[in-house]
Parts: structure tokens; sequence; C-alpha cells
């Protein structure tokens, strides 16, 4: 097992079975530190049973895992003491204050009076919660509360936090907020291992995407690698008038190295893999220009998470752009 300093989370050959069910089949996993390690896969695929062994809420059956250099089978009081985490619904108390939440929390970490009340103020601040500190949760935005509930969960500064789902049930506002605050607990040190629905929020999170299935890593990569391994660029006109379609066909499928176009007549748009975007591009452009076709977009698109998941799953989502986290 890989012991080196620049990782928080460190697990080989993990290993758990609930009854005749595989959960976890020999999984593999390292997180650097001050990183966002995004958990993706299907349903049944392990996540929740990984989160769960690494936090030392369930036992593995069979190989080892270390979190902030700490056994989690021998030494589980001292990984506990290094890691935070924030599940899918907030466990804040509605009817007290932020600021009385925070200092309750730290109180039941042990914190005396003066450090507690010391420690929600930070937490105030880092959170941007201190406008809104003395007023009730009740009140609070989904986005606030669900800060409010990752602030909670730094009472003690954890070196790891499991984050699970984070934004379920979030508008875009609120989702966005917490991805805010996510990103500012990565720029003071702290790690974070990522399991959610949505394949933008991974996309945007994560440092590194782990994907597993039938209890597995299947791969690793940064959300652009995943992205290049399943295809290139892709170039798309859009059209305004669908007589320039025929023309529109010619001019990519001149870029395309023998690739033929994929036309969408409904949608007026013609677009095919390209090896040299940008070339390509400015290629294509200047044809359609010359003929006076009656352009409405023109771009290049790289591969979505969602097809990078159905590629290497061969399973189907959830709706929306939604890939379960178990």
């Amino acid at each position: 097992m890989a012991r080196d300093s620049e990782y928080s989370v460190v697990a080989e050959g993990l290993r758990k079975r609930y009854g005749d069910k595989v959960a976890l089949d020999g999984l593999d996993l390292a997180v650097r530190r001050g990183t966002v390690c995004g958990l993706l896969g299907p349903n049944g695929a392990g996540k929740t049973t990984s989160v769960r062994i690494l936090s030392t809420l369930l036992r593995a059956d069979g190989g080892r895992a270390e979190v902030g250099g700490h056994d989690v089978r021998r030494e589980p009081r001292k990984v506990r003491r290094r890691i935070g985490m924030t599940g899918q619904n907030a466990a804040v108390d509605e009817i007290l204050t932020a600021r009385q939440n925070l200092r309750m929390f730290a109180r039941l970490f042990h914190l005396d009076k003066a450090a507690a009340a010391r420690r929600a103020e930070e937490l105030l601040a880092q959170f941007s919660l201190v406008e809104a500190a003395d007023k009730q949760v009740k009140t609070f935005s989904g986005g606030m509360r669900r800060r409010l509930d990752l602030a909670a969960s730094m009472i003690l500064a954890p070196e790891v936090l499991f984050l699970d789902e984070p934004t379920t049930g979030l508008d875009p506002r609120g989702r966005s907020e917490v991805w805010d605050a996510v990103r500012g607990l990565t720029a003071v040190g702290t790690t974070v291992l990522l399991t959610t629905h949505y394949l933008d929020e991974a996309d945007k999170l994560s440092d590194r995407i782990v994907v597993i299935d039938h209890g597995r890593k299947i791969t690793e990569d940064t959300p652009a690698g995943l992205k290049g391994a399943v295809g290139g660029d892709r170039i798309e006109v859009v059209l305004s008038d669908p007589a320039d379609l025929p023309v529109a066909v010619k001019a990519v499928a001149r870029v395309t190295r023998g690739v033929g176009p994929e036309t969408d007549e409904e949608r007026l748009s013609v677009h095919a893999p390209v090896a040299d975007g940008v070339a390509a591009l400015t290629e294509v452009a200047r044809t359609l220009q010359d003929a006076g076709a009656s352009v409405a977009d023109i771009g290049l698109r790289r591969p979505t998470l969602d097809e990078v998941f159905l590629r290497l799953t061969g399973k189907e989502k959830g709706n929306g752009s939604e890939a379960s986290a178990e």
C-alpha cells in the first residue's frame, strides 16, 4: 500500500460482501491531499460501501485502507479525528441560528466555550454566512443550509471530508453556493471524496474522477482525460435554412478524413469527429461563408461526462444529467 504523505486516502484491494452479493471486489483508490476526488458509478457499484468503510462506519472483509495516515481497521479513533462527513440531509437544527448551531457542534466536539465561539466565527466567515449568523436556519435557502452543514462538518478542520450527494434537491443557485464552498475547502488543504448524482457537478469540482462498477475501479483520470479517452473534438454546424444542409454536409465531410458526418434534420445540424479541431473549424467556417450558407451556430464540442459514463459502464443513467451515486 502506498504511504506517500501526498495521499490523504489510500485503499488497496477492498472487499465486502452482503450475503451472496459482492459489494466491493478488490477496490483500489488513492486520493491526493488537498484535491477533490469524484466517485462515480451506477446503482450497486459500491460507492456508498466504499465511503462507509473509509469513514470507519463499516468493516471491510478484506484489503486495507488508510485515511489521514491511519489504518481504518486498526486505528478507527485516529481516523475519526481526521475526517468530516456530510450526508444527503442537513444535520443542523432549524430552530437555532447559524451561530448557535456552530457553537453547539463545537461544544459537542469538546471545545470549551471560548474556543467554540471563536471557531463558530471563523466558519461563518469562511462559508459567507456572517450576515445570516443570527437568523434561524428555517429561514435559510437550500444552498445556505448546505453551506452551514458543511461548516458544521469542518469544526475540527478535518483533513478529509466525505461528501455524499451534497447538492441533491438544490436549485442552480444553491448548487453554485455549495460548489464555491467546496472549492474553498480544498484551497485550504482539505481533501474531499465526493459522490454525486450529477455528472456536471463531478466535472466542475473534481480534480480526478474514479469510475467504479461491480465493486471495482474501471478507470481513473481527470475529467478532461476521461472525456478525451471517449473521443476527441467534434465539429457541429447548426443552420437556419434546411436548404443549406447539403452544403454543410459536404463542408464537414472535407475535414473528417473519411468519417461521414451525422445529420439531424430536425435540429438542422451536422456534426462529426475531427482530428485538428481549430483547423477544421476554420476551414468549415470559410467554406460555408463562401457558399453563403445561413449558419445559426458553429463550434467544437467535447464529449460530456454523460457520454463517458455510458461508454464505460454500459448502463443508462437517471433522468437529465444524473448518474447514480448509490
